[in-house]
């Protein structure tokens, strides 16, 4: 079973970014040049941008009603100058919001990895853009970091909310934008295994109880919560703070906690907010 720490050993090892590293390791395994890997890559963050501009525009809802517009007045209030969490933290959340919107609207996204955590991984790679004013290409670069994260996280545990809970899809989310922001801003190959490993530490035991059994409540919501805890590891990262849990154990731990969490906290809408009466009220409304 491959793991993380491998890839940070050989990057440690050959002086490469973790990001060089899994692109030499897609080359092979995928026997495709890295022209052709960075030309599918880029199409995915042009689909991220495009998703991010169509949240927050705020013209879409969803068929129950329930979603849609949120993105647009987080957006209004940080260009207003309002923001109580400045304007890095304010612009992550309004693109997660936005790009899980869009996903609950039936538009077009990119699973990252998966469509219910759609929005974090753009959130904060677009946002870190934005304010450190890197080049596109170092935000792919960033992209294979958090991809060959994924990769090992649904090997050796799993996305799936219907298998592992929220933890599998904004969890997974979470560390993989964690790593990739560490990327992007400089850090080490050992560093961005901080980050995540303290990402999805902070993401242990979150349930998938959505609410009439639609990717919306408290989905959409969960993704900007996600994009700030993901910002919030990459910091303490940077700044020489270590998991005291190596990333492979954590990943690891998240998927035996899925296998003991019961079949109503795995998205089935059985149980968690999904039965409270407002929840159910909502589902009956449906109905």
């Amino acid at each position: 079973m491959r793991a993380y720490e491998d890839w940070v050993i050989e990057a440690e090892t050959r002086g490469l970014k973790i990001s060089e590293v899994i692109v030499q390791n897609q080359m092979e395994e995928l026997e495709q040049s890295e022209q052709a890997l960075f030309e599918r890559m880029r199409q995915n963050l042009r689909v991220m941008r495009k998703s991010v501009e169509t949240g927050l525009s705020g013209e879409r809802r969803s068929l129950s009603g329930l979603v849609g517009g949120d993105a647009a007045k987080v957006e209004g209030r940080r260009k207003r100058g309002e923001s109580l969490v400045g304007e890095l933290m304010s612009g992550a959340i309004a693109r997660a919001l936005a790009v899980a919107e869009v996903n609950a609207c039936m538009g077009k996204i990119v699973a990252a990895p998966t469509a219910g955590s759609c929005g974090v991984l753009p959130a904060v790679l677009l946002t870190i853009e934005e304010d450190r004013r890197v080049s596109e290409q170092a935000v792919l670069h960033a992209l294979f970091t958090a991809a060959g994260l994924g990769i090992i996280i649904a090997e050796r545990a799993n996305v799936s909310g219907a298998e592992g809970g929220c933890q599998a899809e904004i969890g997974s989310a979470a560390a993989m934008a964690a790593a990739a922001a560490v990327e992007l801003a400089g850090g080490s190959p050992r560093q961005t295994a901080d980050a995540a490993a303290i990402a999805m530490k902070s993401m242990l035991g979150l349930v998938c109880d959505p609410v009439g059994g639609l990717v919306e409540v408290p989905c959409v919501k969960r993704n900007a919560t996600g994009a700030i805890i993901a910002l919030t590891a990459a910091e303490m990262a940077l700044s020489g703070v270590k998991s005291a849990i190596p990333v492979d154990e954590v990943i690891d731990t998240m998927g035996q906690i899925g296998k003991q969490m019961p079949c109503t906290l795995k998205e089935t809408a059985q149980g968690g907010l999904a039965v409270t009466p407002t929840g159910r009220r909502i589902q009956a409304d449906f109905l």
